[in-house]
């Protein structure tokens, strides 16, 4: 992938030229050779990320900067201030949250691990290699010990640990390191059988998880490992939206709803799709590029596993991955995810933004809410996919009161009070069900409650990425503030490239705000609310006006 390695190479160049600006050059400072992140903070890991590329690009002949000693020193100074906030036990702080961390240690020490075999294998080092190597050495080394303390907050710390611990006992030959990982291993990994890891984190922690199960394949000489890779690698292919994107509202963790594109999962398409030949995976190598020169956006920082893998740079695939329509449903992960023409749509079981629909240039969101005692929004219970393709959602909302202690109780202080020793009244109960169907150049959503007659409830649409609303009685500009209840026919949402149909509209009370502790609306979104009185039974139409136009085209 000659193309591909050139600009990932020419952006390390970039990264690289820009970050020299954050390093703190003061000697008298505590931060002196560390680099301040964009929150102006100082500490190891980010210091690390800074400073392996410094390397990697001083080692690398085709770099501008190869051999330059200017760098060689200012990456010293990075190394020497690593080195100083290291503790004796060899752990690091992730001084956002964590202390003398094994998880964080093992981030760290894992991004220096392939530089590190890199400079091993090297035949003729200089000096400055030399003391590279050396250094990277201490800090891996020492790090690696520090990861026998053990400790981990999250599913994934534990197959960085893990993957750290079998890596560097085969780099310093200590059968103990190796074997450490066993005491985390024997919990089973957490990836499904749709290929989904426990955190759900399509943007983010899935592609750590992945990078972990290479490394203890390589480390252990054990393809079943890389295999949770392979069948999440394949869950990804689905999970890119029509603009390049990642699909990350289903995440538990940071990246829910951020805007993430695909880089991180680069190299590992790229090292499964060799090593397994699968077509599809190199395909997405060349997509992905593609995503970057369309998106304008920095390629991969992955240099060193183009220079530890000279393989990867010599092989070369030219096709692409055309990701073609299709409905996928992830029964355990609780999603389904389905591709046609130029949207996509996602259900989700157990979240009040239960459908999202994207046509490549903007997105709708959709939540069915209202108040029922303790409840706010409607979050499926059960998810099943009907013969015709539709997806079933459904809720049983649990009516109930308290009664009175049937003994005086120890105290008259209400939250001091065994709440939980009270018989209840129970009832009524709210029963909600909703139904997707794929349709002709979009979806049919019917909502359905009974049960309880005369509950203010509410439909609510929150778009991003539209430039205009238009129905038969509203023609307005948004820039995302807007709340509005439309009882039109049809809504057209719209921007200068495509626009969503959506109808028919609804409007019999205008309680859109909810009871206290209801959901905010989508910030940044104009947001529209269809609403009603329960019990009531509505379909909601959402179509892509440009699909509709080609078909038009296609049938003259």
């Amino acid at each position: 992938m000659e193309k591909h390695y050139k600009k990932i190479l020419k952006d390390t160049e970039e990264r690289v030229a820009s970050r020299l600006r954050a390093q703190e050059m003061d000697e008298k400072s505590p931060c002196y050779g560390g680099f301040y992140d964009t929150n102006r903070m100082v500490q190891a890991k980010y210091t690390i990320i800074c400073v392996e590329p410094m390397i990697t690009l001083y080692c690398n002949p085709d770099s501008r900067y190869y051999r330059n000693p200017l760098l060689a020193w200012r990456a010293e100074l990075g190394l020497a201030y690593i080195r100083s906030v290291q503790h004796e036990n060899g752990l690091f702080d992730y001084v956002t949250c964590n202390f003398l961390s094994a998880p964080d240690t093992a981030f760290c020490i894992g991004f220096f691990i392939p530089l590190y075999e890199y400079l091993q294998k090297k035949q003729e080092r200089t000096g400055e290699e030399e003391s590279f190597l050396k250094r990277i050495g201490e800090i891996v080394h020492d790090g690696a010990y520090g990861l026998l303390e053990g400790g981990f907050h999250t599913p994934n710390h534990r197959w960085a640990i893990a993957s750290s611990l079998a890596k560097c006992g085969v780099l310093f030959g200590d059968k103990k390191l190796a074997d450490s990982a066993d005491s985390y291993l024997i919990e089973g990994i957490d990836c499904n059988a749709d290929g989904e890891f426990a955190e759900k984190s399509a943007g983010n922690y899935n592609s750590v998880n992945n990078d972990a199960m290479l490394m203890l394949s390589e480390a252990r000489g054990d393809a079943q490992y890389e295999q949770h890779t392979i069948r999440n690698l394949y869950m990804m292919l689905t999970y890119w939206e029509p603009d390049g994107s990642i699909f990350t509202a289903n995440s538990t963790r940071f990246d829910k709803d951020r805007l993430v594109y695909p880089l991180s999962y680069y190299i590992e398409y790229l090292a499964m799709g060799i090593k397994y030949e699968i077509p599809e995976f190199l395909g997405m190598c060349n997509t992905i590029f593609d995503i970057i020169e369309e998106k304008r956006i920095f390629s991969p920082e992955c240099l060193i596993h183009l220079m530890l893998h000279p393989e990867y740079r010599r092989f070369e695939y030219v096709g692409r991955y055309e990701q073609p329509d299709f409905t996928r449903f992830y029964e355990d992960s609780g999603i389904l995810r389905a591709r046609k023409g130029n949207y996509s749509y996602t259900v989700m079981r157990e979240k009040s933004n239960f459908l999202y629909f994207h046509n490549g240039t903007s997105k709708l969101e959709m939540k069915v809410a209202g108040s029922f005692c303790e409840h706010r929004a409607f979050k499926a219970e059960t998810m099943e996919i009907l013969p015709d393709g539709t997806a079933h959602l459904h809720q049983t909302m649990r009516g109930w009161y308290y009664l009175p202690f049937e003994e005086k109780p120890e105290t008259s202080d209400w939250w001091k009070m065994d709440q939980s020793s009270r018989r209840k009244k129970l009832g009524p109960d709210m029963e909600i069900d909703v139904y997707v169907a794929p349709a002709e150049c979009g979806i049919d959503i019917r909502v359905v409650t009974n049960g309880v007659q005369g509950a203010p409830w509410r439909v609510e649409l929150a778009f991003s990425g539209i430039a205009y609303m238009a129905s038969e009685h509203v023609m307005l500009p948004v820039n995302g503030s807007e709340v509005l209840v439309i009882k039109d026919r049809e809504l057209e949402a719209y921007n200068e490239k495509d626009s969503l149909l959506i109808g028919p509209g609804f409007g019999e009370h205008r309680f859109t705000e909810g009871k206290e502790d209801s959901e905010t609306k989508t910030p940044g979104a104009a947001t529209v609310y269809f609403t009603d009185y329960t019990d009531f039974d509505h379909t909601i139409r959402i179509r892509n006006r440009r699909d509709l136009e080609e078909k038009l085209l296609e049938e003259r």
